[in-house]
């Protein structure tokens, strides 16, 4: 699987964009590919996920790991396949998505394409409760000021091995006041706190 690739931004049509790297175009599906019309001809990284199915190998693009983890969520739902994630996508007000999906409106979330009343139910009970730690992350890498790249990429870790957004969260806190230390070791040491409680 691709994690990202980096590359120049060759072309851009109203589906996808090409991104050229070593010679070969890739070809990779975005929910709004004109949001890169200021960079062509430049290079640019982009995350990708890739679908293989009987009839196409298709790459999926999104701008920063927490995008691509958060349609990753939505396409883990019944009724919601990669287009239709990459439609819900497209709008970028991911934190309103996401507000919905824990407030339960069902309103917001059929305005979507492709999403009727029976697919947003499923998004709720799917996903309401399990998408704090995506928001954070994305706020996060929003303010520079605030970054902190080791201690985002530790949470992560935890988040791989299965801890939910709450206790991602509560551990957050409390290492945020801890002295600058590497990943390896805001790992160890949320690991330690985990097993505490």
């Amino acid at each position: 699987m691709y994690e990202y690739i980096i590359g120049n931004l060759t072309e851009i049509y109203p589906a996808y964009i090409v991104v050229e790297n070593n010679g070969v175009g890739y070809q990779i599906a975005s929910g709004n590919p004109y949001q890169y019309s200021n960079q062509v001809n430049q290079q640019i990284k982009i995350f990708v996920h890739q679908v293989i199915r009987e009839d196409a190998h298709t790459l999926y693009g999104f701008n920063t790991l927490a995008e691509k983890n958060l349609f990753l969520r939505l396409i883990s739902v019944s009724g919601i396949g990669p287009k239709n994630g990459l439609a819900i996508m497209a709008n970028e007000d991911h934190e309103g998505l996401i507000a919905a999906i824990e407030s339960s409106n069902i309103t917001f979330l059929t305005k979507f394409p492709g999403v009727g009343k029976k697919t947003a139910q499923q998004l709720i009970l799917d996903l309401q409760g399990k998408l704090g730690d995506v928001s954070e992350i994305k706020q996060e890498s929003a303010d520079p000021s605030k970054e902190n790249l080791a201690l985002d990429e530790a949470m992560q870790a935890l988040q791989a091995l299965g801890y939910t957004a709450k206790e991602i969260k509560k551990v957050h806190k409390s290492l945020e006041k801890e002295s600058p230390m590497t990943t390896d070791e805001y790992l160890r040491t949320a690991l330690k706190e985990m097993m505490k409680k």
